[in-house]
């Protein structure tokens, strides 16, 4: 195929194109970015130009870019079989990584289901709820748990148990109904001055038990994002939380399902969220990572009790009656299985912890600045509030575009960031480098001071 010049590119794209969470009416016609390679923790255009990936490919990228291993593994794999189907049939990758993935999962959990996003992987797991309340004698447990600010992907079912207006509410006739519980984070709700987020947490859970006292005849299950809500602007969960809901779910009889799409895999420190705060939840949605950032990959991971109510004759119709044309796709679960070699034999997880200090101790430098209006981590996640005054904490006006100018500054310290409103993300690869993420906090500071004065 005949290469293609960068104007030529960005006409095209203007063209044909119709980008995901992008005003285009903004995009069309702009000197964008083309991406046409990809090296470690850098991304590179179609000019040459490097850019540090600060959002590791929208929260996906582990090993970083092209990383030859993987690479090895696709090529071997597509050599051997691209695609078959798991209706009528299994393949050898997909059985390998459902027992590598059970055996890395918390306690409990014990069966794999595949589909190709996070969105699905959710979706699949509120269904398997509900199918399971009925078929376990409680058809009238019906409804779900869903908190304020969580997102959980964009499919129909995943938006009813997701809470964040701006991106759910035009599609509000289309979604089933929902128990909106609230979600803890005291530098929103300032009920904590010294930005302690233990009294919201035991709030949030007195709350959450109220409502679970009230509703638990009609329950089917709970759905949440353990540890940190991703895209309602990285809301870190207060020590506690989600222990405190696990207990709440097996006190009213509810099912939980963990939706670990963004926070897996490494990212808050351990293999998964749910193992580093000791709960193993009855349901768990698994994407992004799963596959390094490679290819569409995601995986919901139930329990022996959940499993079971599915099971009985073919005339009973308890099938679980839902699949996906690419799930199990053996070149997909082939980058997968090279990723978790290299958990292994990189010892990954034993790097994280010095690259975590590190980031920690450059947000609370930069907590500081005089237009941030609070800092949040967990494990290689970091958000950065940005407010139009920091006694008030006031936001930006959000015609402003406060967040999208500091990452358009970014851009000329060789950085690609991407925001969640006035809410900077600190996301990059698990495998960069500790020289490289002083790059990236040095640069986004600087952004920061610019464009903010």
């Amino acid at each position: 195929m005949k290469e293609l010049d960068t104007a030529t590119l960005r006409k095209y794209d203007s063209d044909y194109l119709w980008h995901p969470f992008t005003q285009m009416s903004e995009w069309e016609g702009a000197d964008n970015i083309v991406i046409t390679k990809g090296e470690g923790s850098y991304l590179i255009d179609s000019d040459g130009n490097r850019y540090l990936d600060g959002v590791g490919a929208i929260w996906t990228n582990v090993h970083g870019h092209c990383k030859r291993e993987i690479n090895d593994a696709i090529k071997a794999q597509v050599d051997r079989l691209e695609h078959s189907t798991l209706l009528g049939l299994t393949n050898d990758r997909a059985v390998m990584l459902a027992k590598r993935l059970i055996d890395i999962a918390p306690e409990g959990l014990c069966k794999v289901f595949y589909s190709d996003n996070g969105s699905t992987a959710v979706e699949i797991g509120v269904k398997m709820a509900f199918q399971y309340q009925a078929q376990t004698g409680h058809p009238e447990k019906t409804k779900f748990i869903a908190f304020d600010n969580a997102y959980h992907g964009d499919t129909v079912g995943s938006m009813s148990v997701g809470g964040i207006d701006i991106y759910h509410a035009v599609y509000s006739p289309l979604l089933f109904p929902t128990i909106k519980a609230p979600a803890p984070y005291c530098y929103r709700c300032k009920l904590s001055p010294e930005g302690d987020c233990t009294r919201c947490g035991l709030l949030c859970l007195k709350e959450l038990e109220r409502l679970m006292e009230r509703h638990a005849h009609e329950l089917a299950g709970l759905v949440i994002e353990p540890a940190v809500q991703g895209a309602g602007g990285m809301l870190v969960q207060p020590e506690g939380f989600l222990k405190g809901v696990r207990e709440l779910c097996d006190r009213y009889d509810v099912l939980m399902i963990a939706d670990e799409v963004a926070v897996g895999f490494g990212r808050t420190g351990s293999m998964f969220a749910c193992q580093k705060y000791g709960i193993t939840p009855d349901i768990m949605a698994l994407s992004k990572g799963i596959s390094a950032g490679y290819l569409p990959l995601a995986a919901t991971l139930a329990t022996r009790k959940i499993y079971d109510a599915f099971w009985g004759a073919y005339a009973d119709l308890k099938t679980f009656f839902h699949g996906h044309t690419f799930t199990g796709n053996p070149i997909a679960c082939a980058a997968a299985l090279a990723s978790l070699d290299l958990f292994e034999n990189e010892r990954l997880l034993e790097s994280l912890p010095a690259k975590i200090r590190y980031i920690d101790e450059r947000l609370k430098a930069m907590s500081a600045l005089p237009h941030v209006g609070n800092v949040r981590q967990e494990g290689m996640i970091g958000g950065i509030e940005l407010v139009a005054d920091k006694e008030t904490k006031a936001a930006y006006p959000w015609e402003e575009r406060v967040g999208v100018r500091v990452c358009l500054e970014a851009r000329k310290h060789g950085l690609f960031l991407r925001p969640l409103g006035n809410v900077m993300v600190i996301f990059p690869p698990l495998s960069i480098s500790l020289d490289e993420l002083a790059l990236l906090m040095d640069g986004i500071e600087a952004s920061i001071r610019t464009v903010t004065g």
